[in-house]
């Protein structure tokens, strides 16, 4: 009788991994070790037949429900990954049709063999961890249902967008000092809030890698501001929790930045903070859990944690942006921070650099200013830029293409050689300074804190106050604010500054994207376009903003290229394709991105 064939093999698109840079070699990873691992899935074949289109604001989107039953993962596709992990003596910990992830557990031994990997251990600053280097490896026939693999590497994925500048003791005399920093409520008044409305009915979902909160700094900043205290809801996701270090200069600087502006500018709405790991698996794990969460149900999600394009491997960048595409499916909005290392993102090779996720054409990226003003006028705002390294990221993406909603903003060649053209970053900005900053609690001390960190919030309470005056969910807000609107009437152009890369200048640019929010005034646009009227929508203010007038007809939704156009050859990382959601075909891994050539 003749041997068992071996299984072929094939290499998961993008999921090849360079050696940890800097780190120290220790040796192989223990192969007694016990590893979980999120092996995520095509949509169900079903859906290809089927429209995923964003909804507009006049439209309803999709229930979380419905959305699973018609483009969550295949439960046969589910009973064939869980064969394989029988095959080789690997267990089924959960599985989700909804977020089309199934999650495998074994020992390094099992994993290397399922997966034709070699895991081993590094250091690096004192931290050691598991990773790998080189492709994941999966059976043929899963190779058309299988779209990534997340959990063999545990390397550190993303840093903080935050600037600390100082402690500031005692916070309520700074409350009424002259203005080199400010509460919340303030930044509300300068950008114009709606202020008919607190965010109720709204969940602000926010995604944390690190860090925690305690309740009793909440209770004290709050009653600060005389605002009621949220009590945030904390989502465990791959073993994250809200653990307080105790250290404001810690990861607990960044949790209680993103929940005291966030809370503070929409003290209606539920904050629910998802908790996970600072690896890939853990951020592309909680934003799925936070998208797909059926119990606190966020409408709009903060994130505040990234890093450099060229850091993520091609699936991880891939599977993200499927997942906030997904989003739009369901009217959530993603608001991720742009970075606080200037146009480089930190690299240190020469080169520009955008930040992930903030690049992806699904989420609105974040920019930072320096903001200067008193009581609802704003007498100065310019590009953040400290001089010393910090400043707002911003330029163009190595990894997306110009999306067609962006094609007619001026979006300019990358200043890189080569000259490319593909997603602008940032979209929108807003105080991200540290020297005119946010008064913030953390561990029982009060400080300023700046950064874009803090941008995504604001923009994530804006958008629950939106939410909550249309009746309806502004979901994909990107197509909307630059082909639905006039920008001029709804944003501060901000014209003057630069991020050593790219310089502001009327209109979109790569340091502040479209400019700062009237809030109010962006209310009134969307309120027309749905054709409601929505109370205290006023649109004028004392600072420079004009009379918002778009058009009255219902919003209407924009229209994708026939065909995605692939990146340019030549391009530092694999070309990945992002158009709005194609009509009549599900926006797959495959037809969101192809490999450049």
């Amino acid at each position: 009788m003749s041997e068992p064939v071996a299984p072929r093999y094939l290499e998961v698109p993008g999921s090849e991994r360079p050696e940890p840079l800097n780190a120290t070699l220790v040796g192989p990873a223990d192969p007694a070790a016990r590893v979980q691992v999120s092996v995520y899935l095509r949509p169900r074949a079903a859906a290809q037949a089927q429209s995923t289109s964003a909804p507009t604001v006049a439209e309803q989107p999709l229930s979380r429900e419905e959305f699973a039953a018609r483009f969550g993962a295949d439960p046969a596709d589910i009973a064939r990954v869980a064969q394989f992990a029988q095959d080789h003596r690997l267990s089924v910990v959960e599985s989700s049709i909804a977020r089309r992830v199934i999650v495998l557990s074994g020992t390094v031994a099992d994993l290397n063999a399922a997966f034709q990997v070699d895991l081993r251990h590094y250091t690096l600053n004192g931290t050691t961890f598991r990773g790998r280097t080189g492709h994941v490896y999966i059976p043929a026939e899963l190779s058309s249902i299988v779209t990534g693999v997340f959990g063999l590497d545990e390397r550190p994925q993303a840093g903080m967008r935050l600037q600390s500048f100082r402690p500031h003791t005692p916070i309520i005399l700074a409350v009424n000092a002259a203005q080199t920093s400010y509460t919340p409520p303030q930044l509300s008044a300068l950008y114009n809030f709606p202020t008919a409305g607190h965010g109720q009915g709204q969940t602000i979902g926010i995604i944390e890698l690190g860090g925690g909160y305690q309740q009793s700094d909440l209770d004290a900043y709050f009653n600060t501001l005389g605002l009621a205290s949220p009590t945030p809801v904390s989502v465990p996701v791959d073993g994250g929790s809200n653990s307080p270090t105790g250290d404001p200069n810690s990861a607990d600087g960044e949790v209680m930045l993103d929940i005291e502006v966030a809370g503070a500018l929409a003290p209606g709405a539920r904050i629910a903070v998802y908790f996970a790991p600072n690896t890939d698996q853990g951020f592309l794990d909680a934003i799925t859990t936070a998208i797909h969460d059926t119990t606190n149900t966020p409408s709009v999600i903060s994130i505040s944690w990234g890093g450099p394009e060229s850091t993520w491997t091609a699936q991880a960048q891939q599977q993200m942006t499927q997942a906030f595409q997904d989003a739009g499916v369901l009217g959530v909005t993603i608001c991720a921070a742009a970075g606080d290392s200037g146009a480089s993102d930190g690299v240190g090779d020469g080169l520009l650099h955008v930040d992930f996720p903030a690049s992806s054409p699904f989420a609105l990226g974040c920019g930072g200013t320096t903001l200067t003003g008193s009581g609802a006028t704003i007498s100065s705002e310019t590009v953040w830029n400290d001089g010393n390294g910090a400043a707002t990221g911003g330029g163009i993406s190595d990894t997306f293409d110009l999306p067609t909603w962006q094609a007619n903003a001026g979006v300019p060649a990358s200043a890189n050689p080569g000259g490319r053209v593909g997603r602008g970053v940032p979209d929108v900005s807003g105080n991200a300074d540290p020297q005119t900053g946010y008064l913030v609690q953390v561990d029982g001390q009060s400080f300023v804190i700046g950064g874009t960190s803090a941008v995504a919030p604001l923009w994530a309470g804006l958008v629950a106050l939106l939410n909550q005056q249309l009746g309806k969910p502004v979901g994909f807000l990107n197509p909307i604010l630059y082909q639905q609107v006039t920008p001029a009437s709804v944003m501060r152009d901000i014209i003057s500054g630069a991020n050593d890369g790219y310089s502001a200048g009327p209109g979109w640019d790569a340091c502040t994207g479209l400019g700062s929010p009237n809030g109010a005034a962006l209310l009134s646009a969307l309120a027309a376009l749905v054709g409601q009227p929505v109370a205290g929508a006023m649109v004028s203010v004392s600072h420079d903003t004009q009379t918002a007038s778009p058009s009255a007809s219902a919003l209407q939704g924009v229209e994708p290229p026939a065909e995605p156009v692939p990146v340019a050859a030549g391009s530092p990382s694999p070309g990945l394709v992002a158009s709005p959601p194609p009509r009549g075909v599900f926006a797959s891994i495959k037809s969101l991105f192809r490999r450049g050539s």
